[in-house]
């Protein structure tokens, strides 16, 4: 069965942690699944992450940054989640174009429709089949980055939190125009119940699907 499901939330949402518990739910109902992640999934888009996300480069452009996101998701798709799809598999994976949209789209102020212009070039068009949105406050998703030692830190957590709230609501925005695609789930709740909640998500989609 081939799906691409996105996850997509701000700074500290827990979207990683739930794709995680996701994935083995999936495993476990029988599904053939793999989990990746952006920027990042395979080797040479691995490498544009750690130039992204350095917290040493403050001093980079925001058009460039755009660009090494645009860059790196085409690097994965060819690598990793075109021939995942193209196996019967559920690609599961933590952002996609939607963050590119809300992060430098809005928040970095380029423009929401050449962002997406320019993902879409990349991408070949390809867009989610389902998205999960785990919403928070960004107040909340940053005191839980605060506290989570072990967690990566990256030069987007370096941001005001102004930065951080345009994120939020940019996000909110996609959902009300793709209600269908865009799932909200609720961060706040313990993670078991997002979880949960994610998974009635994931397995009306699924259901619906199989049943055309």
């Amino acid at each position: 069965m081939s799906v691409f499901i996105t996850f997509e939330g701000g700074e500290g949402a827990g979207k990683t942690t739930v794709l995680q518990s996701v994935k083995e739910q999936l495993i476990n109902q029988g599904y053939e699944v793999i989990a990746t992640r952006e920027p990042g999934g395979s080797v040479i888009a691995e490498k544009v992450r750690d130039v992204i996300l350095n917290p040493d480069h403050t001093e980079m452009d925001e058009r460039t940054e755009a660009l090494l996101y645009a860059a790196a998701r085409r690097q994965h798709l060819v690598e990793t989640v075109t021939p995942k799809l193209d196996e019967g598999c559920i690609v599961l994976c933590d952002r996609f174009i939607d963050s590119s949209l809300v992060y430098q789209g809005v928040a970095r102020g380029i423009g929401v429709e050449e962002v997406r212009q320019m993902n879409l070039f990349a991408t070949g068009g390809l867009m989610p089949d389902l998205t999960c949105y785990v919403d928070i406050e960004p107040e909340v998703g940053l005191k839980r980055i605060e506290e989570h030692k072990g967690r990566e830190y990256n030069r987007l957590d370096q941001e005001k939190i102004d930065f951080h709230l345009m994120v939020r609501d940019a996000y909110l925005t996609l959902a009300k125009q793709e209600p269908i695609r865009i799932q909200t789930i609720d961060g706040a709740q313990p993670l078991d119940e997002v979880v949960d909640r994610t998974m009635k998500v994931i397995n009306h989609y699924l259901n619906k699907t199989n049943s055309r």
